[in-house]
């Protein structure tokens, strides 16, 4: 298979990743299979670009790295890494990668003690994503072909990726949007159930918020419900008083039968 065709092939499978609605966490599984398939690496791992604090955080590994995930930090220029993500830019080392002035060893990923590394940006319309580093174990010479491939495969899954994370962002936007407005809604019902105890048993503001409080916890029941369940009862309370009222006035009207 020429290179032409195994583009075509990559980017058949990045458009199913795409088209699949996975999750970030699901497509850089798949990112990390793309890449063993390309470069037959020992290794592999992914860093994304934290966008509050400017740093790389390493997100995705081929080999078990549980504690590291989302721990390991680096920050841009730091590192070959911090270097490719700084310059956008593909580094490869065939041997003693290690031993490059730009490297910063981490002792907790043993890919760190590998000979060859090839790191390449994951980017989206020039906009930084994360990195791409394949490791293999042995002295290899990446090919001007596994480059470009590589190269490829981060252009083309980082507007994957680019895409999913605004995904997740809208997503997240929502749920904070509803959390609000259940917070105000909330605050609303204890508001009113708080005037209705302090009308009923002369309290302060403070004496009958912790009252309502004090109640939801022996209850052991959400402040809200509790309100929701006094406002009920007020209600219902002024129904039965206004209900017998009303039907008096119309028993009284002349002409009309008792």
């Amino acid at each position: 298979m020429d290179q032409v065709q195994r583009q075509v092939s990559i980017l058949h499978k990045i458009s199913n990743v795409v088209s699949s609605g996975q999750t970030i966490d699901e497509m850089l599984d798949e990112l990390i299979s793309i890449s063993v398939d390309v470069t037959g690496c020992d290794a592999c791992l992914v860093y994304l670009l934290e966008e509050d604090s400017g740093d790389m955080v390493l997100r995705a590994s081929q080999l078990p790295h549980d504690k590291e995930l989302g721990n390991i930090r680096i920050k841009v220029g730091e590192g070959v890494t911090g270097w490719v993500a700084e310059h956008r830019s593909v580094v490869a080392l065939s041997q003693h990668s290690s031993e490059d002035k730009r490297f910063k060893r981490f002792n907790d990923l043993i890919e760190d003690t590998y000979e060859a590394f090839l790191s390449v940006p994951l980017v989206s319309g020039g906009a930084l994503i994360g990195v791409l580093n394949a490791h293999h174990k042995e002295i290899h010479e990446y090919t001007s072909s596994e480059i470009a491939l590589m190269t490829f495969v981060g252009e083309q899954m980082g507007v994957a990726l680019s895409k999913s994370q605004l995904v997740e962002a809208n997503s997240r936007l929502m749920e904070e949007a509803l959390e609000l407005k259940k917070q105000l809604e909330t605050r609303k019902y204890v508001e009113r159930a708080k005037g209705i105890l302090q009308r009923k048993y002369h309290l302060t503001e403070e004496e009958a918020y912790l009252k309502l409080r004090n109640e939801s916890r022996r209850l052991r029941k959400p402040m809200r419900d509790l309100a929701e369940a006094i406002i009920i009862a007020e209600d219902l309370g002024r129904k039965t008083i206004e209900t017998p009222e009303s039907e008096n006035a119309y028993a009284t009207v002349p002409g009309k039968p008792a």
